[in-house]
């Protein structure tokens, strides 16, 4: 997938990369229909999208639209097929933890670090006194000292940046999708990510000390 980044910031290198989802509504015959002729409500259709933002520009860096019965951690694979750079740097929050997701991104990337927010319910593995997995590590931390300690101590509060994205995008792109089938809803979430990256570019800020 070839997404438009306008012009594009970031300096050679590998990527710190952030992901996110969101839910999009499908605008479909039934709300077409109740709409029209005033019936009554039926189950709203949605779509899930995935978004990688580089942290250092800013940039949408991988986009990935799926129907919403679809995990998470099954988006990642495609997110990480787009990526020009390696990736040194994942975060993610705890709906795309999980051993396929670790497995995935290591077999990718060479010494990447992973920043995954185990979810309330994780649990350090049965080896993890003797040979801890970075996950492990991650748990055993959290229990130890904290969520806010683990999240400040990882940079894992960086993660805002894309949900900052996410409201942006339902800002300026909108809550649904126009298009009636999959294969078009993917294009018109291509040219969503074209518009915001193009308006990125335009936008960048730049940093300069005066004292």
């Amino acid at each position: 997938m070839s997404l438009c980044r306008g012009n594009d910031p970031r300096r050679p290198g590998s990527l710190e990369l952030v992901v996110n989802s969101t839910g999009l509504k499908v605008f479909g015959a039934g709300e077409w229909q109740e709409t029209k002729h005033g019936k009554a409500s039926r189950r709203r259709s949605w779509r899930k999208l995935h978004l990688g933002l580089d942290l250092e520009t800013g940039q949408i860096e991988c986009s990935e639209l799926t129907t919403d019965d679809i995990g998470d951690p099954s988006a990642v694979p495609g997110l990480l097929d787009q990526t020009e750079e390696p990736v040194r740097r994942f975060l993610a929050d705890g709906a795309y933890d999980g051993t396929a997701t670790r497995n995935e991104i290591t077999q990718r990337f060479a010494d990447v670090e992973i920043i995954i927010r185990p979810p309330k319910t994780a649990v350090a593995g049965p080896e993890a006194e003797i040979n801890p997995t970075a996950r492990d590590l991650d748990v055993l931390a959290i229990k130890a000292h904290g969520r806010m300690a683990w999240q400040k101590s990882t940079g894992y509060d960086q993660r805002a940046r894309v949900e900052t994205q996410m409201g942006c995008w339902k800002s300026v792109i909108g809550e649904r999708l126009k298009s009636r089938t999959l294969d078009n809803q993917r294009t018109e979430s291509r040219i969503g990510v074209s518009v915001l990256n193009k308006m990125t570019s335009l936008g960048h800020p730049t940093f300069e000390r005066i004292s």
